[in-house]
């Protein structure tokens, strides 16, 4: 019986209908990007000074310039410039008194002014600004700084806890009913957020909005009906999607100044999307699971119309793949229950945990010290075009190991080459945050098709939802990192950074590459991912191979042994038992007897005394790497006494597969 993949083979996996949907749940993308990171314009501060009674009169009474106005009235910086002193005390004097005069008003009270006494800032503050913003409505500045940045966490906070249960509410109710739900609920607190008269009650509002919000971009996320061979390709311009809506962000930031207005021109657009009620179907795939066939079957002929389609034949006959692996019954020890699956977990939540923090971060860090915080904004955003192509045109060439390892370094030491930039050399700096965060937005693209191509298929979305759920946790904790940090020294999250960004890349390559291999069924298929690539090596070193001479006969069905997989130049030959097939494009046929007959075995060490060789049911273990050799009758004798093997058990077997393992 034919599954969604298989009609939308038929009815095309990315014709008209595909994208119009596609451009309307990319909207969604679009809409987070305000939410996610614009408390860098709603919750920027300016330079600021304790407001103190009868100082606006003096100013007015002496026609002080600003200028005359804070040097006269508001301490100077602290030790080594430090704006503390500066921003969060004043000097207890009553300017009331007609005893000052215009000029150095302070001269008749104290011959130095480090002697004056100073104290908090008691009657508020005043900003340098002609806009609002949270900080600027609320004052948290000097002793509640701390609330922008639990602000910030609000919203990661909701979208770790509101992932969770996203999962089971769309996989209860439906794609689309959850979409909708989410959709309503997040632009309703986004409304009523920009009208809440005090912090606490604000940041009930904005939990709130993390707790849905999230769940609206994964409806997006999870609501395409495109087919297998388009998936990664409209998952990257997703969130492509979601970089416009930065762009567009930094324009309305620009152009409403006022935090509540701004609040009100991301979130009222949301209530628009409620329209996907007549835009988009539901899930086939959904409709499948939960035995409503009728449905899915309609969905799918509707999908062949707005294609220009012709329905299959065999629609009716449409039914949920099925997969034996799907019945066992995933938990979360089973992510750490095998040596290279607990490997990889840990090192994939690291590297999720360190995506969110170096991109929020990088993010944040740039609000804080930029001169111009919309023009500065705007061009780190833009770079992340580039790294999408970059992402687009690596991973089916060079791989996903190699350029995640090498973005994460780019970021890494982008970071690090800053902390030793003048802040003078504004250019220069910019462009370094932009390379870092270019780097760390082709490594968070990469880390998605990562973590979902190293796990088996009864773990797949368990192991995809628990190890990026780590980069909400990160992201709690990144206001935190980023604003006390730079209290202590500015530079010094960029330190962390570069340590974070710089030890993944390093974690990176303990990761096998996973291009070219198919997706792993099993937890023995996840276990044994990468092997054969390493064996390859080992075995050309053993046999004096070279990329140019090297044939690799490999168990055809398992099309181990095309060029772009084995990632060599030229040579590879096709080694066919059977004559009546023809090799496949790019192969030559080759005899696989006569070639083993012509090694050159002269070059073959004898083997370390810790490996293991036995061939037995067709298997030739050493060790634990994985080399796969199709071969037409035994391994040749000279091939075991030049390697020093003893005591092999041959099989005589005509098909026999020889593994070796290191």
């Amino acid at each position: 019986m034919p599954t969604v993949d298989d009609i939308l083979e038929q009815v095309g996996e990315f014709g008209w209908f595909q994208k119009q949907a596609f451009l309307t749940l990319s909207l969604l993308s679009f809409a987070f990007a305000p939410i996610c990171v614009g408390i860098v314009f709603q919750g920027f501060t300016p330079d600021h000074h304790c407001r103190s009674p009868g100082v606006a009169e003096l100013s007015l009474r002496c026609g002080w310039s600003p200028e005359e106005k804070l040097n006269y009235t508001v301490p100077g910086p602290g030790p080594a410039g430090e704006a503390f002193l500066r921003q969060c005390r004043r000097y207890e004097v009553d300017w009331n008194q007609s005893a000052l005069s215009c000029v150095d008003p302070l001269a008749s009270l104290a011959a130095n002014r480090s002697h004056l006494p100073l104290g908090p800032c008691q009657d508020g503050w005043v900003y340098d600004t002609s806009g609002s913003s949270i900080v600027t409505e609320f004052n948290l500045v000097c002793g509640d700084d701390w609330k922008l940045d639990l602000f910030q966490s609000c919203l990661n906070a909701g979208f770790f806890f509101g992932s969770l249960g996203f999962g089971y509410i769309a996989d209860r109710f439906g794609r689309k009913l959850c979409l909708l739900a989410t959709v309503l609920v997040n632009a309703v607190s986004g409304v009523l957020m920009a009208f809440m008269p005090n912090y606490v009650s604000m940041l009930f509002f904005r939990l709130l909005q993390g707790l849905v919000s999230k769940g609206a971009w994964m409806s997006g996320y999870t609501l395409k009906f495109v087919g297998s061979g388009s998936r990664r390709t409209v998952a990257i311009m997703y969130q492509m999607a979601f970089t416009m809506g930065l762009v567009a962000l930094t324009g309305l930031a620009y152009a409403l100044p006022h935090w509540r207005w701004l609040q009100l021109a991301v979130s009222l657009p949301a209530f628009l999307f409620l329209l996907c009620y007549w835009c988009v179907p539901e899930s086939p795939r959904w409709l499948l699971s939960q035995r409503r066939n009728t449905q899915a079957i309609k969905i799918m002929d509707h999908i062949a119309q707005k294609n220009g389609k012709l329905p299959p034949a065999d629609l009716k006959m449409l039914s949920l793949e099925e997969d034996v692996t799907e019945k066992l019954s995933p938990s979360f020890a089973d992510l750490f229950r095998s040596p290279r699956l607990r490997k990889h977990t840990f090192i994939l939540m690291y590297l999720w945990f360190t995506g969110s923090v170096l991109y929020q971060g990088l993010i944040l860090y740039m609000g804080a010290t930029s001169e111009n915080l919309y023009l500065d904004f705007l061009y780190s955003t833009l770079v992340e075009f580039p790294g999408a192509f970059i992402t687009l045109a690596t991973i089916d060439r060079v791989g996903r190991i190699y350029p995640l390892a090498v973005s994460t370094l780019l970021a890494g030491t982008a970071c690090l080459v800053k902390i030793f930039i003048s802040p003078d050399l504004h250019w220069l700096n910019i462009m370094i945050m932009c390379v870092g965060r270019m780097g760390i937005t082709i490594a968070i693209q990469m880390i998605c098709l990562v973590n979902a191509e190293l796990y088996p298929t009864f773990i797949r979305n368990l192991a995809v939802m628990v190890c990026s759920s780590i980069c909400d946790i990160g992201g709690i904790l990144v206001p935190f990192i980023v604003f006390r940090l730079m209290a202590v020294w500015q530079a010094l999250p960029l330190i962390l950074f570069a340590v974070l960004g710089l030890l993944a890349a390093g974690m990176t390559l303990l990761l096998p590459e996973t291009k070219g291999v198919a997706l792993p069924e099993t937890v023995k298929d996840a276990e044994n991912l990468g092997r054969f690539r390493r064996a390859l090596q080992i075995f050309a070193q053993f046999f004096g191979f070279h990329s140019k001479d090297a044939c690799v006969l490999v168990n055809r069905e398992e099309s181990l042994c095309h060029p772009k997989d084995l990632d060599l130049n030229a040579g590879v030959q096709w080694c066919d038992l059977s004559s009546t097939q023809p090799p496949p494009p790019g192969f030559k046929r080759f005899s696989c007897l006569s070639l083993l007959s012509s090694w050159d075995y002269s070059h073959v060490p004898s083997c370390p005394a810790n490996f293991v060789f036995l061939v037995q049911l067709g298997f030739l273990h050493v060790g634990q790497a994985a080399l796969e050799l199709l071969t037409s009758g035994d391994l040749p004798a000279s091939a075991s006494q030049s390697a020093g093997i003893t005591g092999v058990r041959h099989r005589a077997r005509p098909d026999h597969l020889l593994r070796c393992f290191v």
